[in-house]
C-alpha cells in the first residue's frame, strides 16, 4: 500500500493594465457575450485555473462569429491583447500552453490578423536590450517554435530580426559572463541563459530550414549568411571554452555540427570533414575558407579530449544515419567515431566526463543499428560480434559495468544490449540461439563469480536473445545459485531482476511450446520450490531480501503460484513452526500471504472464510520468537493494495493482541517496522472512514433496510473509534515511570502517528480526536519522558506535546508551570551533559504558553509592557526572547566567575548547558517573520560577544598539547597568578618549532620539569576545591576537560546556527538582516582560529559542524566579499602548511587535529554542479607536498598526507575525488620509505583510506573474499598511471630481496604493493584489446615468493593470480614446478620451495581459472 500525496497544480493568473481593460469595456456588451466581454471577465478573475476554463470558451465563440467580422476593430483589439498576454506569461505557466493550443485552432479568416498582432508583439520583444531580460525573450521564441503554427508564422515574418537578436544575445551573454568572473551565482544564471540561446538558435535552423536555404546561400555577403557564420563562430568558441558549464559545451558541440551541415556544400563531403576534425588530419586547402575563418581552432592536430567527445556527440545526434544517405564516407565516419570514443575512455576519468562518454557510446550503438539496416556488407563484417571493434566495446563494458557512477553502469548495460542487437542484425537469417558468439558470451558470463554486479544485467540481455531454456541446459542449478547470492543486499536487486527476466522468458517459452498447462509443475519445480526451501530454512538477511525483491515479481508473473505455495507450506506449518534463527514453514507462509495481500493478489477475508488460514495461525505468527515472522504477520494485517479497504473486527482484535506483547522489542529495526506498519493501518482507518461517511450520506432509507444484515457504515465507524481509543489507552499505559527505552520509543512514535494522521484538514470528517483522550496525568506522563537519558525519546515526546499543546497547557495550572520552568533553569547548569538537553526541550515546550511571561519570567527578567500592547508579535517570539535574555544573563555571570576559577566552574556551573538551551530556542524561531527586529539584532550581537568570551576562558585547555590529563590549578588566595602561569605552561608543544628543533639542553629540561612538579599534580589525583558555600568537592581532569570541550562545542553550534538561520545583510546599510557582514567575517575568523589550533577531538569535530553551516551559507550569499571568503581562507591555510614556518601554531600531531576538518568544510561548501575549482586547487597544492622530492619538508608532508586521507574518506566529494586516487596511492607508497615515523604513520592511514575508496567498504571477515576486489584490467584502466609506478616500485623492491644469503631485508613498501596486487583477480573476460600487458609483473611477483618472511610468500601467491591469463595457467604452473631444485641439490632453500608451491597452489585454487 503506497500513500501518495495529491499534488496541487499552481497556475499564476495574468493581469491586464488599466488601458487594456478600458478598451475591452468599450467593446463589451452587457446584453450578450462577445469576445471582448469574455476576455474582460477572464482578466478580472484572480485564479489561474478559472482563467484557463474561461479562455477555453474563446474558440467556440470565434468559430460562431461571422466571417466578415475579421474587419471588426473589436476582434483586432482582442487579438492584440491575446498576443501581448501570450508573450507576458512565463514559459512554465500552463496558461501559455492553453493559449497556444487554442490559437492553433483559430478560424482561417482571423489568421492573417492574428499573425499581424503576434508579429507586432514579437518585434517589441526583440527590442529588449537588458541582458538579464534576454531569457524571457528566448523562452518566448522557443515556445513560438514548439507546435505553435501562429508563433512559427510570426518568426518567419521576422526571420532576419530573430537571427540578429540571437547573434547579439550570444555575444552579449558571453561578454557579461567574462565580466562577472568569480561571481558564481550570476555566472550560473548567465550560463543557463547561454544554454537556452544556443538551443533556440538550433531550433531556428532545424524548424525553419526553408528560410535559410535556397537563394540566400548564393551570396556570402548576404545578411543571413553572415549571421550564420557568426552563430557558427560563437558555438565554436563556446565548445573550446573549458570554463563554461559542461552542458553548454555539449550543446555547442551539437550546434557546430548542425550549423556546418546547414552551410556545407556539397553535403556528401560533410562526413569526411567531420572525420578529419576528429582524427586531427584537416588540410586547410581541402576546407572552405568560411569554415577555416569561423572554426579555425577546430582544425588543430590535437584537440582537447572534451572537445573531441562533444564533437562525436554532435556528429551522432545531428547527422542522418538511417537509409545509408551518407554512403561509404558515413560508414567510415561511424567507425572513426567509435575508435575516438574508445581511445577517450582511457583518458577521461573525471566523473561527469565518464558519464558523458558512456552516454555517447550508447548513442553510437543506436546510430550503428540504424546504419546497419541499409549498410554495406563491409559494415556488417566490421560490426559483427567477432570483429575487433565489438571486442574493444565488450572490453569497455567489462571495465565499466561496476563503475561507481550509477549512470555509467546503466549506460554500460544499454551498450551491451545494443551490441547484441547489432550482432543479431549482422547474422540475419541464421539461428540466433545456436550462434557461437552468443554461446561464447553466455559461457564467459556464467564462469564469472556471482559477486560481479555487471554480470546480472548482461545475462538478462542474453536471456532475451538465446532464451532461458538454453541457459538452464548448461547448468540447471542457476536459479538456486542466484537465490543464494541474495543474502547480500547490494546484489539482491540485480539478482532479482535477472531471475524475473529468466522466469518470465521461461514461462513464455513453455506457453508457446505446450498447448495445455501441463508445464506449470515443471516451472514451479525450477522457480518456486527452491524459494520455499530458503524461506523456511534460510538465514535472516537472505529470506528478507528474497521476500522484498523476488517474491513480488514471481507473484506478478504468475499469481496462481500463490495457491501452490500455500498448499505446500500449510502441509508442514504445524510440524515446522520455526525458531529464533529460522522462519520455518509458518514464517514462510506469513511472508507469502503478506506479499500477496500487499500486491493485490488475495483478500484476507476470503482466505480466512475459506479456511485456508485460521485466526490461531495468525496469532502464532504475531508472537513468534523470530522477529521477522512477527513483522510479516503484522504486515499481513496492516498492508493492503487499496488504502481505503475497510479494517475488519478480526483484524482490530489481532492488532490489539499484537500490541500486548511486542511494544518492547529490543531490535531498533523491528521497532521501526512495527511503527511504520501501524501507521499504514491508521491511514487505512482514516481513508476508509471518509469513504464510509460518504456512503452513509448517499444512502436512502430503503437501501439501509436492504443492507441491514450487512455491516452498517455507522457501526463500523463506531468500532473504529473504540479501537483507536483502546490503542491509545494501551500506549499511555506503557509509558509508566521506569518503562524501558524500547517501550517508550514504540509508544511515543505510534502516538505521534495517531496525532498526525487524525488531525485532518478542513472539509473532512474527523473520526478520532486524540486530544479528547488526554488528561492532566497523561500530559504529566509525556513531560516526564523529557527526563529520559535517550534523546530520541525526548524528541518524540516534545513533537507529540507540540501537536497537543493547546489541551496540554489547559490541563496545567500556573504553579505546576512555574515548577517546570524552575526545573528547566536548574537543569541547564547541571554537571550531567544530558540534563541540559532535557532543559532545552522543556524550555522549547514552555515558550508556547501565552502566560509564561506573567507566571515564570517576571521574577527573573524585566518585563516590557510595550510588548503586551503589540498584539502582532507572536507568543513564541516574545517568550523566546525573554528566555534567551534570562539564560544569557546567567551565562555571562558564570563566565565572569569562571575566569576566576575554571575548576569551580567545571564542578558547580558548567556553562555549556545554558548555551545549548539558547541554541535550541533559536532553532524553532521563524526568522523570516520576526516582529521585534531591533531587539533581536541587539540579542544576536550579545550572543556573539558571549560566545567569544566563553571560548576565551575554555580554549587554553582544548588547545593544550595534552588536554586529556590537564588540571589548571587555582585557589582562592592566588588564583590569578597561578592560572596565568598554567595557561603559559600548557601552550601547545607540538608545533612546527617543536618538531624541527629537538630540545636537548639539560638545564632547560630540568627547569621545565620543576615547573611541572609545582604546577601540575599527577593525573590520577583529583583536586579539592571549596565553592561559595565552602563545601568541598572533587574536580578531576576529566570534569575540567568535559566542561571545556562541551563549551567549545556549544559555542560552535550556536555561532553556526546564527549564521545559518539569520539572513545576512548584503550591504553595510541598516536592513532587516539580524547579522552584519562584519559579524559573519569575525565568526569565520573565530572558526578558523579554533579549528586550526584545538587539540581535543571533541572540540574541533563540533567546531567543524558549526563551520560547515557557515560555509554553506557563504556559498549562497549575495555579497561577493562573503562569497569569496572560503577561497581566501583555503589559500591562507595551504600557504601556511607549505611555508613550514617554525612560529606556526598548526598542530603537527593528532593526525593534524582540526586542519583536515577545516579544509573539508571549505571544499564541501562548493556547489554540487560547479567545476569544483577549490578542490582542484587544493589537490594541486597537496599532491606535491605529500610526495616531496627532498626530506626537508617533513611537517608539510605530514599535514598533506593527513588532509588527503580526510578528503578521500569524505563521501560528499563523491566521484570528484576519484581522478586523484592514483596520485594518492603514489604518495602513500613513497611515504613508507621516509625515515621519519610521523610520515610513515600518516602514509599508513592514507593508504588504508585509499584501499577503501578504491575497493569499497569491507563488510565481511573473509580476507580472500572477492566482494572488495576488481579485475587487474579494470584496476589499471581506471588508474593507468599506477601501472608504470607499481611496476617500477616492484622492480626496486625485488632487487633488495636476497634469498640466497637468507638475509632478512624487507623493503618498506613491499607489503603495500602486494596488498594492492592481491586485491585484484583474473577475469575470464580479459581480452587482448587492452594496451596494458600484465606479463611484466609476473617475474617480480614470483621473485617475492622467495622471501624469508612467511606472510610475504603467502601474499605473493595471491598477487600472482590476476596477472596470469586463464589459458596460460597450466604453462605457468609447469614452469614454477620445473624451477624447483633437485632433492640432491647442495643448496636447498626451504623458503624458496615453499613460496613456489604456494604460488602454484594459488593459481590452481582460483575457481575462475579452473573453470
Amino acid at each position: 500500500m503506497v500513500l501518495k500525496k495529491k499534488k496541487e497544480v499552481q497556475v499564476d493568473a495574468f493581469l491586464l493594465d488599466h488601458q487594456k481593460l478600458e478598451k475591452l469595456q468599450r467593446f463589451s456588451k452587457a446584453e450578450e457575450q462577445n469576445l471582448a466581454s469574455l476576455l474582460l471577465h477572464c482578466a478580472q478573475l484572480s485564479n489561474g485555473i478559472q482563467q484557463i476554463q474561461c479562455i477555453k470558451q474563446i474558440m467556440p465563440l470565434m468559430k460562431k462569429m461571422d466571417p466578415n467580422s475579421a474587419c471588426d476593430p473589436m476582434v483586432k483589439t482582442c487579438l492584440d491583447i491575446l498576443g501581448e498576454t501570450y508573450f507576458s506569461l512565463s514559459i512554465k505557466n500552463p496558461l501559455k500552453k492553453v493559449l497556444a493550443s487554442l490559437l492553433n485552432g483559430l478560424p482561417e479568416q482571423f489568421m492573417t490578423l492574428a499573425v499581424q498582432s503576434f508579429v507586432c508583439c514579437l518585434r517589441e520583444e526583440l527590442k529588449t536590450t537588458d541582458i538579464y531580460l534576454y531569457r524571457k525573450v528566448l523562452d518566448n521564441l522557443a515556445s513560438c517554435m514548439e507546435d505553435f503554427s501562429l508563433g512559427r508564422a510570426s518568426i518567419k515574418n521576422l526571420f532576419e530580426e530573430v537571427l540578429q537578436f540571437l547573434v547579439k544575445s550570444l555575444l552579449d551573454i558571453q561578454e557579461e559572463n567574462r565580466q562577472n568572473h568569480g561571481n558564481c551565482i550570476v555566472q550560473t544564471q548567465l550560463m543557463h541563459d547561454l544554454l537556452v540561446a544556443i538551443k533556440v538558435s538550433m531550433m531556428l535552423v532545424q524548424k525553419l530550414q526553408e528560410n535559410i536555404q535556397g537563394s540566400l546561400w548564393k551570396h556570402h555577403e548576404s545578411f543571413v549568411w553572415q549571421s550564420m557564420c557568426s552563430l557558427l563562430k560563437s558555438s565554436t568558441d563556446f565548445l573550446m571554452d573549458a570554463t563554461l558549464l559542461q552542458t553548454v559545451q555539449t550543446t555547442s558541440g551539437l550546434a557546430v555540427i548542425l550549423f556546418t551541415k546547414a552551410m556545407y556544400e556539397p553535403v556528401e563531403g560533410l562526413p569526411s570533414l567531420v572525420s578529419d576534425l576528429l582524427l586531427g588530419s584537416v588540410k586547410h586547402t581541402d576546407v572552405p575558407a568560411w569554415f577555416v575563418s569561423n572554426c579555425g581552432t577546430l582544425c588543430m592536430e590535437e584537440l582537447p579530449d572534451s572537445v573531441l567527445l562533444f564533437l562525436c556527440h554532435g556528429a551522432l545526434a545531428m547527422l542522418e544515419w538511417k537509409n545509408g544517405s551518407m554512403g561509404e564516407n558515413g560508414e567510415k565516419l561511424l567507425l572513426d567515431i567509435a575508435s575516438v570514443l574508445l581511445s577517450l575512455s582511457s583518458e577521461l576519468k573525471e566523473s561527469s566526463m565518464a558519464a558523458s562518454l558512456s552516454r555517447i557510446l550508447a548513442i553510437w550503438t543506436n546510430s550503428a543499428l540504424a546504419a546497419l539496416i541499409s549498410g554495406s556488407p563491409n559494415l556488417k563484417i566490421k560490426l559483427n560480434g567477432n570483429s575487433d571493434l565489438i571486442g574493444k566495446l565488450l572490453e569497455y563494458i567489462y571495465t565499466h559495468w561496476e563503475h561507481p557512477l550509477d549512470a555509467v553502469r546503466h549506460q554500460t548495460k544499454l551498450i551491451f544490449k545494443n551490441l547484441l542487437q547489432i550482432h543479431r542484425t549482422t547474422i540475419t537469417g541464421s539461428n540466433e540461439k545456436s550462434d557461437p558468439f552468443f554461446a561464447r558470451l553466455v559461457k564467459r558470463l556464467l564462469s564469472l563469480e556471482w559477486h560481479v554486479k555487471g554480470k546480472y544485467g548482461c545475462l538478462g540481455c542474453l536471456v532475451e536473445c538465446v532464451g532461458t531454456e538454453n541457459i538452464l541446459q548448461l547448468d540447471r542449478t542457476i536459479p538456486v545459485q542466484i537465490l543464494d547470492v541474495m543474502s547480500d543486499q547490494s546484489l539482491a536487486p540485480y539478482a532479482s531482476d535477472l531471475l524475473e527476466t529468466m522466469f518470465t522468458n521461461h514461462k513464455a517459452h513453455f506457453t508457446l511450446s505446450f498447448q495445455e498447462s501441463t508445464w506449470i509443475d515443471q516451472w514451479h519445480d525450477i522457480w518456486v520450490s527452491p524459494l520455499l526451501v530458503i524461506l523456511c530454512e534460510g538465514n535472516h538477511d537472505q529470506t528478507t531480501y528474497i521476500i522484498d525483491y523476488y517474491l513480488p515479481k514471481l507473484l506478478k508473473c504468475n499469481p496462481d503460484s500463490l495457491g501452490y505455495m500455500i498448499r505446500i507450506l500449510q502441509a508442514s506449518a504445524d510440524a515446522n513452526l520455526g525458531s529464533c534463527s529460522a522462519r520455518g514453514a509458518l514464517g514462510a507462509l506469513m511472508a507469502c500471504l503478506r506479499t500477496a495481500r500487499a500486491h493485490g493478489h488475495l483478500e484476507l477475508s476470503n482466505i480466512m472464510s475459506n479456511g485456508l488460514i485460521s485466526t490461531e495461525c495468525i496469532k502464532q505468527g504475531l508472537v513468534h520468537q523470530h522477529n521477522q515472522v512477527c513483522i510479516d504477520a503484522l504486515g499481513l494485517l496492516c498492508e493492503t493494495h487499496r488504502s481505503t479497504e475497510i479494517v475488519s473486527m478480526e483484524e482490530m482484535q489481532l492488532i490489539q493482541f499484537f500490541m500486548m506483547y511486542n511494544l518492547n522489542s529490543q531490535s531498533p529495526s523491528v521497532r521501526q517496522q512495527i511503527c511504520s506498519l501501524l501507521r499504514k493501518l491508521f491511514c487505512r482507518i482514516q481513508e476508509s472512514s471518509q469513504v464510509l461517511y460518504k456512503l452513509e450520506q448517499n444512502k436512502t432509507k430503503e437501501e439501509l433496510l436492504e443492507n441491514s444484515t450487512k455491516r452498517h457504515p455507522l457501526g463500523i465507524l463506531q468500532q473504529y473509534k473504540e479501537f483507536m481509543s483502546s490503542v491509545c489507552d494501551r500506549l499511555f499505559e506503557a509509558l509508566f515511570p521506569g518503562s524501558s527505552h524500547p517501550t517508550r520509543f514504540s509508544s511515543l512514535t505510534i502516538l505521534g502517528s495517531v496525532a498526525e494522521i487524525f488531525s485532518v484538514p478542513e472539509g473532512q470528517v474527523r473520526i478520532f480526536h486524540l486530544d479528547q483522550e488526554i488528561d492532566s496525568t497523561r500530559v504529566q506522563t509525556l513531560i516526564q519522558c523529557f527526563a529520559s537519558t535517550f534523546e530520541e525519546v525526548k524528541a518524540l515526546a516534545f513533537k507529540l506535546l507540540m501537536k497537543l499543546r493547546d489541551v496540554a497547557f489547559k490541563l496545567q495550572d500556573s504553579e505546576n508551570l512555574g515548577l517546570l520552568f524552575q526545573a528547566a533553569v536548574d537543569l541547564s547548569t547541571s554537571t550531567k551533559p544530558y540534563d541540559c538537553v532535557t532543559a532545552s526541550y522543556l524550555l522549547n515546550f514552555l515558550v508556547h504558553h501565552k502566560g509564561l511571561q506573567h507566571i515564570c519570567l517576571e521574577q527573573w527578567v524585566e518585563h516590557n509592557a510595550e510588548m503586551d500592547e503589540n498584539t502582532s508579535v507572536s507568543t513564541v517570539e516574545v517568550n523566546t526572547l525573554a528566555v534567551i535574555k534570562l539564560l544569557l544573563a546567567n551565562v555571562e555571570e558564570e563566565i565572569f566567575r569562571a575566569r576566576k576559577s575554571l575548576l569551580q566552574a567545571a564542578a558547580s556551573f558548567p556553562m555549556y548547558g545554558r548555551v545549548h538551551c539558547i541554541t535550541g530556542a533559536l532553532q524553532q524561531l521563524p526568522f523570516n517573520n520576526l516582529a521585534l527586529v531591533a531587539e533581536w539584532k541587539e540579542m544576536v550581537a550579545r550572543l556573539i560577544l558571549m560566545s567569544y568570551r566563553l571560548s576565551a576562558v575554555v580554549s587554553p585547555v582544548v588547545q593544550s598539547s595534552s588536554p586529556e590529563g590537564l588540571i589548571p590549578m587555582d585557589s582562592d588566595s592566588e588564583s590569578a597568578g597561578r592560572l596565568q602561569m598554567i595557561l603559559h605552561e600548557i601552550q601547545p608543544q607540538d608545533t612546527n618549532d617543536y618538531f624541527m628543533q629537538a630540545k636537548i639542553l639539560k638545564e632547560h629540561c630540568k627547569v621545565q620539569s620543576e615547573k611541572l612538579a609545582d604546577c601540575r599534580p599527577m593525573e590520577s589525583i583529583s583536586t579539592e576545591i571549596r565553592g561559595e558555600e565552602r563545601q568541598t568537592c572533587d574536580v578531576t581532569a576529566q570534569m575540567v576537560l568535559v566542561c571545556c570541550w562541551r563549551s567549545m562545542k556549544e559555542v560552535s553550534l550556536l555561532l553556526g546556527t546564527l549564521c545559518k538561520l539569520l539572513p545576512s545583510q548584503a550591504t553595510s546599510e541598516p536592513s532587516d538582516g539580524l547579522i552584519t557582514v562584519e559579524q559573519v567575517k569575525n565568526i569565520g575568523d573565530y572558526f578558523k582560529h579554533h579549528l586550526l589550533q584545538s587539540r581535543h577531538r571533541g572540540a574541533f569535530e563540533l567546531a567543524y559542524a558549526g563551520f560547515v553551516q557557515l560555509t554553506e551559507m557563504l556559498s549562497r550569499c549575495d555579497s561577493e566579499s562573503l562569497r569569496k571568503m572560503p577561497e581566501q581562507w583555503l589559500s591562507y591555510v595551504l600557504e601556511e602548511i607549505k611555508s613550514c614556518d617554525p612560529s606556526s601554531t598548526l598542530c603537527a600531531t593528532r593526525r593534524s587535529a582540526g586542519i583536515p576538518f577545516y579544509i573539508q568544510a571549505l571544499l564541501a561548501s562548493e556547489p554540487k554542479k560547479s567545476k569544483t575549482d577549490l578542490l582542484k586547487m587544493t589537490m594541486k597544492e597537496l599532491i606535491p607536498l605529500a610526495a616531496p622530492l627532498n626530506e626537508s619538508s617533513v611537517i608539510p608532508q605530514v599535514h598533506a598526507l593527513n588532509i588527503l586521507r580526510a578528503l578521500f574518506r569524505d563521501t560528499r566529494l563523491g566521484e570528484n575525488i576519484m581522478p586523484y586516487v592514483a596520485d594518492g596511492i603514489q604518495a602513500a607508497v613513497l611515504g613508507f620509505m621516509s625515515p621519519v615515523w610521523a610520515v610513515r604513520n600518516s602514509s599508513t592511514l592514507l593508504f588504508s583510506a585509499l584501499i577503501t575508496r578504491i575497493f569499497g567498504v569491507k563488510r565481511g571477515k573473509d580476507e580472500n573474499s572477492k566482494k572488495n576486489r576488481m579485475t587487474g584490467r579494470e584496476f589499471f584502466s581506471w588508474f593507468p598511471s599506477l601501472y608504470p609506478f607499481l611496476l617500477k616500485q616492484l622492480e626496486a623492491v625485488t632487487n633488495t630481496l636476497n634469498s640466497e644469503a637468507e638475509e632478512l631485508k624487507i623493503h618498506p613498501s613491499l607489503f603495500l604493493l602486494l596488498l594492492i596486487l592481491g586485491r585484484l583477480y583474473p577475469s575470464p573476460m580479459d581480452g587482448t584489446y587492452s594496451a596494458l600487458s600484465m606479463a611484466p609483473f609476473v617475474p617480480f611477483i614470483i621473485r617475492c615468493g622467495h622471501s624469508p618472511v612467511y606472510r610475504l610468500r603467502e601474499m605473493s601467491g595471491r598477487a600472482l593470480v590476476p596477472f596470469i591469463m586463464v589459458n596460460e595457467v597450466p604453462h605457468t604452473v609447469l614452469s614454477l614446478l620445473e624451477g624447483l631444485p633437485e632433492s640432491t641439490s647442495p643448496c636447498l632453500r626451504q623458503n624458496t620451495i615453499h613460496g613456489t608451491l604456494l604460488q602454484a597452489k594459488s593459481l590452481f585454487g582460483d575457481q575462475s581459472c579452473l573453470s
